[in-house]
């Protein structure tokens, strides 16, 4: 296990312990992390581990996690808390889903999407 210190100083993060809690995957990957440190905590979120075709859905995409924190800021946006520095977040995101997206499509057009092969 490892604990993770990239999510900042704010006063609420320095709060939180992001720990990770297997070990890496055959593609180097982690898969399970355990956020605590807040009332109705701990948070366990699990990734989807190994191919769909040999494991079945067992975990979220890292696109699932992305859409939900793009999901919330653009809500910001429309409310008091607009500003800047969310919009550039925004934009952001949507490139990470966007390359994400490409990669999808690069392991459809190969015949490996939801399958363990690199």
């Amino acid at each position: 296990m490892r604990t993770l210190s990239e999510h900042g100083d704010s006063v609420l993060n320095s709060k939180l312990t992001i720990t990770v809690m297997d070990e890496q995957g055959p593609g180097g990957a982690h898969h399970d992390y355990e956020l605590a440190g807040f009332a109705g905590g701990p948070l366990r979120i699990r990734f989807q581990n190994g191919g769909i075709a040999e494991q079945g859905a067992n975990g979220v995409s890292n696109e699932a996690l992305l859409v939900i924190v793009l999901d919330r800021l653009r809500s910001f946006q429309k409310g008091p808390y607009a500003c800047r520095p969310n919009g550039a977040a925004i934009e952001d995101i949507e490139y990470a889903l966007s390359a994400l997206e490409s990669r999808t499509k690069d392991r459809v057009a190969r015949g490996v999407e939801g399958r363990t092969i690199l």
